[in-house]
């Protein structure tokens, strides 16, 4: 069995939901449809004509982007243009593309994190906070025999989520009153008489993003034909998404050797480094793509040296004369989520056993050569 192209996209944003996405951020489905089955899925960093050949090749009818095909306007569609090219040939083979790009980066267990991890930063936190999952009280009345049926829902749908704690919620037995009016069918009682029923408040929080979802659980599963629940915000906040990690190395090193660290593991044949080489790395910093911009956000934090890409000249002046040295791999390097995506997109799919192939592309996209 094949899965539909939104059920491919329900699993790609519980990894990277779209909520987290920095402002104005060229998300979402950008070309084609959902409304398919989907025979493969490719993960790829950019696309272009050679990775739109990749996905023709391997039979893939999605591909699953980091960076968007359409950042700018489109001012035309001529199919004689470079990325016209493109858009003709994917539209000709019915190949959709949809793009994760902040999101991805910022969502706990995403770009950002598996760059971290390769690079040996330890217990890190992002480096710029970009996002807050506000919090909400959820209150709702219901009867005692079917109170275990109801939280298991809500619960279930993701409220109760404490810090490191889950279903968390606290339960208050009492009595509930009310009148069924004319033409209703209620659940317990009898049209026009006063009714007193046992019943148990349930109290929980949640989270913003899912808001939606935990009420319709909590209504499908609750019995009465007009359910009586109050849901508030609180000042407490939920978490908090960011750009960027930065966190404690294992071990001292020099820059020289953390360098050779990152030419490795983030598969680069060259860096450009600012900074004294023989200077001993505590505490590092990573923000993929371009991130050249929140250099003094990672000093802040206590970093030695912020791996980014794309630094321009007189950021780099800025940082050297601060103390904060730099190591630019290229905007390239995040190459890295192609496998990533493509193992967390092909897990989800084997665990509800579909027969949906999923690829890492293969294609290099970057557009320098190193010499």
């Amino acid at each position: 069995m094949l899965a539909k192209g939104q059920t491919v996209i329900q699993y790609m944003e519980q990894l990277a939901p779209k909520h987290v996405a920095m402002e104005d951020d060229k998300i979402g489905l950008q070309l084609g449809s959902l409304q398919k089955e989907i025979t493969g899925v490719l993960t790829a960093l950019d696309v272009n004509e050679q990775v739109a050949d990749e996905a023709i090749a391997r039979g893939a009818n999605l591909i699953i982007a980091h960076h968007a095909i359409i950042y700018r306007p489109l001012r035309n569609l001529q199919s004689d243009s470079p990325m016209g090219k493109v858009y003709e040939k994917l539209i000709k083979h019915d190949i959709a593309v949809y793009v994760a790009h902040t999101n991805l980066d910022v969502t706990e267990g995403g770009m950002n994190d598996w760059m971290a991890e390769v690079l040996g930063i330890e217990s890190s936190a992002p480096v710029e906070d970009i996002h807050t999952d506000n919090l909400y009280k959820l209150v709702v009345f219901v009867p005692k025999d079917h109170h275990q049926r109801v939280l298991d829902a809500v619960l279930n749908a993701g409220a109760g989520a404490i810090g490191n704690y889950s279903h968390c919620s606290f339960n208050i037995e009492g009595y509930g009153t009310f009148v069924p009016g004319e033409g209703t069918e209620p659940y317990i009682g009898k049209e026009g008489r006063m009714e007193k029923a046992e019943e148990i408040r349930i109290e929980t929080v949640v989270p913003q993003s899912i808001r939606s979802k935990v009420i319709q659980a909590m209504l499908k599963s609750h019995p009465y034909e007009e359910v009586a629940y109050d849901l508030y915000p609180m000042d407490l906040k939920g978490r908090t998404f960011g750009l960027g990690r930065v966190g404690k190395l294992q071990e001292s090193v020099t820059l020289e050797q953390f360098v050779q660290r990152v030419k490795e593991k983030l598969d680069v044949p060259a860096v450009r480094v600012v900074g004294d080489l023989s200077r001993q790395i505590k505490k590092a910093a990573v923000i993929g793509g371009s991130g050249g911009g929140y250099w003094r956000a990672a000093m802040f934090k206590g970093a030695d040296v912020l791996v980014t890409g794309d630094i321009d000249y007189h950021t780099a002046q800025d940082a050297e004369m601060a103390g904060l040295t730099l190591i630019d791999p290229g905007h390239n390097a995040e190459k890295i989520m192609k496998s990533r995506v493509a193992d967390w997109l092909r897990e989800k799919l084997q665990e509800s056993r579909y027969d949906t192939k999923v690829f890492p592309s293969e294609v290099h996209t970057e557009p320098f050569t190193f010499l």
